[in-house]
């Protein structure tokens, strides 16, 4: 077996692992509709090892930060944040944090993102409270 053959059964062996392929594999596979083995190529074409042997972690930190952005989106902290700035960054920061936390650690979503909404609904009544007494 020469080197660039060992390369590649390295690199198969890594992207043919239970998490990569069952986490970014098959998920890829299918959203560019081509087959499991296409994607295989692409990736260990298109990656060195370091790339793949580090790819799972980074791939767990994308996770969790696309799951801080859809948890920024559902609880419309772009609009009630950043544009009517009726909850402060802080705030914004403070509940996108917790949320993330508890859905991470097994908490339902929805359940989530209820307590969100009452966190926020609770900071825009105080913020109209606020607001009256400095008038």
């Amino acid at each position: 077996m020469d080197d660039d053959e060992r390369l590649i059964l390295m690199k198969q062996r890594i992207i043919r692992s239970f998490k990569w392929h069952k986490d970014i594999v098959v998920p890829l596979a299918d959203e560019f509709g081509v087959t499991v083995e296409e994607m295989e190529n692409i990736l260990m074409d298109d990656l060195d090892m370091s790339s793949l042997e580090c790819l799972h972690t980074t791939h767990e930190q994308a996770e969790f930060l696309s799951l801080k952005r859809r948890i920024y989106d559902d609880l419309r902290l772009g609009w009630l944040s950043g544009t009517l700035k009726l909850v402060s960054d802080d705030e914004a920061f403070e509940i996108i944090e917790m949320i993330s936390m508890k859905v991470w650690d097994g908490k339902d979503y929805d359940k989530a993102i209820e307590q969100g909404r009452s966190r926020i609904l609770q900071i825009l009544k105080d913020y109209n409270l606020a607001e009256k007494v400095v008038c």
